[in-house]
């Protein structure tokens, strides 16, 4: 049994279906914790990451608390052992993330998303052009951080005229997309206006 040989050997010892049979600890009637662990192995290497509690439950003889057991492991792996990550824990690092566009001649929209512990997800451009409220659809801007399963997000935008002062439109754009946030349940850090040499907080300014 995996138990037997996880006591007697380091756990890199077992094969993963073993590591897996320890997790869900006995089978079912008609299947034994041997042949569902393979059955739940095969769905894990085909969805790796992005699995969810219903790839699990799907599973013939998965309910939901081995569902949950399998993805706590997961979970709790992500959050202890992921040593790597780019952590975005201040304005500092918001800046350094962005300085390719903060001497750009256009204006840039960019969303950077962010995890539970603020470890860095992905950058992307939402839109280039005058930040303009009928041009930046929230569903533009929170679609990337949905499919991210983010917990947070910041908002950058570059300004070509060098100054940092929010506009109108950037003000508006900001609340709007704060009223989103909210309902989403995705977090709205910050929004940083940047030029070559300064930057604008929206947060820093307790208007956020």
């Amino acid at each position: 049994m995996p138990r037997e040989k996880l006591l007697q050997y380091w756990p890199a010892k077992l094969e993963w279906y073993e590591l897996v049979a320890t997790i869900l600890w006995s089978g079912i009637k008609w299947i034994d914790v041997f042949k569902l662990s393979k059955i739940v192995n095969r769905v894990i290497e085909k969805k790796q990451e992005n699995i969810e509690l219903e790839d699990l439950m799907n599973i013939k003889g998965i309910g939901s608390v081995k569902a949950m057991q399998i993805i706590s492991a997961f979970e709790l792996a992500k959050r202890y052992f992921i040593k790597d990550s780019i952590i975005v824990g201040s304005i500092n690092d918001v800046l350094w993330l962005v300085r390719d566009y903060r001497n750009k001649k256009q204006e840039y929209l960019l969303s950077i998303t962010l995890d539970w512990a603020n470890r860095l997800i992905s950058q992307k451009v939402i839109t280039i052009g005058l930040l303009n409220q009928s041009l930046v659809h929230p569903r533009e801007v929170f679609s990337p951080a949905i499919e991210d399963r983010a917990n947070s997000i910041v908002l950058i935008h570059n300004h070509p005229s060098w100054s940092t002062y929010p506009s109108e439109n950037d003000k508006i754009v900001t609340q709007r997309l704060k009223e989103v946030s909210e309902l989403v349940g995705i977090k709205l850090l910050d929004h940083v206006i940047v030029t070559k040499g300064d930057y604008f907080s929206f947060s820093e300014n307790g208007i956020l």
